[in-house]
């Protein structure tokens, strides 16, 4: 397989949204199914035990070692979390045993991603009435990446419909020892997104906003800023 040309890039503010429910600080959506402090606790323990994050954090997961993961810097755990909990099918420049951190240059990018995923989801249960938190976190992104964004040659990996050919190049590229790679969005025509492939490569995380995405019927949601952290 051939593959994509590099691209140096300085890259501040891209945007990832991540569900609330995950993030740092908040609640955990265990303590609503909790009787009291030792049943919580009790949950905990077997809700760790499963948890692929931690297991990769003490070199258990097979898909990423301990020594790619970053520790003991500004929101270490939603770095570690995104090459850890893969989807089970993979996505779109990952397989299911190791993510990525996937970020749009634009809020708008990520917010038309997040809301096209989701809005899949909900028709394959046939129910567009939903409202969703999701936190804006920004990062920074500095080094070379390759890059399909002017590459007709890698077209099929960027199949709205299939993740087949993007999955077969990424796992190309990490063996090659790719930071990573740059694409156009599929879902917002004319902008542009970074899949990471290493952990120690997503700078500077901070947490920006928080917004409501709402269905109300229909498969296009509403998108409302809820709270504003900086």
């Amino acid at each position: 397989m051939s593959l994509p040309p590099v691209t140096a890039i300085r890259q501040q503010d891209t945007h990832r949204l991540i569900p609330t429910k995950y993030s740092e600080n908040g609640d955990s959506v265990l303590t609503r199914i909790a009787d009291d402090d030792t049943h919580l606790q009790g949950i905990f323990d077997l809700d760790h035990a499963t948890n692929d994050r931690l297991l990769a954090e003490n070199n258990l997961l097979p898909g990423i070692g301990i020594d790619e993961l970053v520790f003991g810097i500004s929101s270490y755990r939603i770095v570690n979390a995104a090459f850890t909990h893969a989807h089970p099918l993979g996505s779109r420049f990952n397989g299911a045993d190791r993510g990525a951190w996937y970020a749009g240059f634009e809020r708008e990018t990520s917010q038309a991603e997040i809301a096209f995923h989701k809005s899949v989801e909900l028709a394959e249960i046939g129910w567009f009435e939903e409202s969703v938190t999701y936190d804006d976190y920004l990062a920074d992104f500095g080094g070379e990446f390759h890059d399909i964004r002017a590459d007709d040659t890698f077209a099929a990996a960027l199949d709205p419909q299939s993740y087949a050919a993007s999955q077969m190049l990424a796992a190309e590229l990490l063996e090659k020892g790719s930071a990573g790679i740059l694409y156009p969005s599929v879902r917002h025509e004319g902008e542009n997104c970074l899949a990471c492939f290493r952990p120690a490569l997503v700078g500077n995380v901070r947490k920006q906003a928080r917004y409501r995405f709402t269905w109300s019927g229909e498969p296009e949601p509403m998108i409302e800023v809820e709270e504003e952290f900086s």
